[in-house]
């Protein structure tokens, strides 16, 4: 049997293992553990996951993603989002569609510190929901800006996706973290000038709420400055080199930590809690770390993501045909599982194709988060969709998707600027 049909089959055993429900770092390592005992030898295949994965999980580099999650819940714990949310309101609440601008603006807020779509998506609309059937918004709108919203979790740094990807391609966090952060500003920018369309053509979607006075609008920045300064401090001192990637999660851990203790919020019950979920999730994600390091081994083997690289770059096509047609499968990828383990999958394929076709592997790696974030909202699996949906009983499954479709140009559209112009995302570095 050659190496392009055991690679291809072994692609194929794994979708159907994740179709079977089998965890996506177990299905992982499964192919490739057999699929390297089947091209090589069992000593070989047993060095390569005994090296590989401690090369992989030894690396100082990696408790990068534990320290920035346990910020995260530690600043979820100290009411963050509550005070995210009334800052907002309190400066655009008197506009139409001010509520699910607030959502949006709140969720890019909470997705400064919390690096995931589906915690965005939960937490924000968990506040965001009752306060816009409250004042009268259409439920449609309401979800689809929440689901929307969410996704920002992964775009805006920092961002446990990008971590990965960052691990996976061998590039650098900064530099990944830097690059998102144009991007995810172009999409909120979009997400609320789409909100704004709506409200002027049918007012009733969006009633505009009682104008604040400005010592409300003052006092309401009371909450957030720790946020603002915390934030600038990690991600100013990142990008100005002050700090490593790891040394920056440490600052922030600690700033979080102080952040709660001046609220009144930290005790050893949330310190537990926060440190429990912590490990929970950074578990997960350095076993689908695990399970990419033995299936992207096996792929090396049969040498798939080459001759993939070598066919598409030889296509009579432009290279921007091609790099849509990859893009469009990440879309599909996005919507029927988990961005990130779409991604770790599918990376070891891609990268090298998208560096055949003469693409910054920065720009791929922005590009590919951002688009696996657009399949988290994309029927018919979109993953924040049924979160939003399970946030409120009365809403119907068809009516979060047709509110998340209200999101899906501004999408399209911020995909299509960072095609066309890649400069977007590379003139910051």
């Amino acid at each position: 049997m050659s190496m392009t049909l055991v690679a291809l089959l072994g692609v194929l055993c794994l979708f159907l293992l994740i179709l079977l429900k089998m965890p996506i770092s177990f299905a992982m390592f499964m192919v490739g553990f057999f699929g390297m005992l089947y091209m090589t030898s069992p000593i070989a295949a047993y060095n390569v996951i005994s090296s590989g994965i401690w090369e992989q999980l030894s690396g100082y580099s990696l408790s990068v993603i534990p320290l920035f999650i346990f910020m995260g819940e530690l600043l979820f714990r100290s009411g963050i989002t509550e005070k995210i949310f009334a800052a907002a309101y309190a400066w655009i609440g008197h506009f139409r569609g001010s509520m699910a601008t607030t959502t949006i603006l709140s969720s890019a807020g909470f997705a400064a510190v919390s690096g995931s779509n589906t915690a965005t998506a939960a937490t924000v609309g968990t506040i965001a929901l009752p306060e816009m059937k409250k004042f009268g918004y259409n439920r449609a709108l309401s979800a689809g800006s929440v689901a929307a919203g969410g996704t920002l979790g992964v775009i805006i740094p920092p961002s446990s996706v990008l971590i990965v990807i960052a691990l996976q391609a061998e590039l650098a966090i900064r530099d990944l973290f830097l690059a998102s952060i144009i991007p995810g500003l172009i999409l909120v920018v979009l997400f609320i000038a789409t909100i704004g369309l709506l409200c002027r053509r049918r007012p009733d979607m969006g009633p505009a709420g009682v104008r604040s006075s400005w010592s409300v609008r003052w006092r309401s920045l009371k909450g957030i400055i720790e946020i603002g300064a915390l934030f600038t401090l990690v991600l100013g001192g990142l990008f100005a080199g002050w700090f490593t990637s790891t040394e920056a999660a440490a600052v922030g851990c600690i700033g979080a930590m102080v952040i709660t203790l001046i609220q009144g919020k930290l005790s050893w019950a949330v310190l537990n809690e926060a440190i429990a979920n912590a490990l929970k999730s950074s578990a997960m994600i350095l076993m689908l770390v695990a399970g990419a390091v033995i299936f992207g081994r096996f792929l090396t083997i049969t040498r798939l993501p080459y001759m993939v690289g070598e066919w598409a770059a030889a296509l009579p096509l432009p290279a921007i045909m091609v790099m849509a047609c990859i893009l469009l499968i990440y879309v599909i990828g996005g919507a029927l599982m988990d961005a990130m383990g779409f991604l770790i999958i599918s990376i070891p394929i891609f990268f090298p194709v998208a560096l055949a076709l003469g693409y910054d592997p920065i720009w791929f790696g922005v590009v590919v988060c951002i688009v696996t974030s657009m399949g988290a909202i994309t029927p018919p699996v979109g993953v924040n969709a049924f979160i939003v949906k399970s946030l409120d009983a009365e809403l119907r499954m068809g009516e979060t998707f047709r509110g998340v479709g209200y999101f899906m140009p501004p999408y399209l559209l911020c995909i299509a600027l960072l095609l066309v112009l890649p400069q977007i995302v590379l003139f910051v570095l």
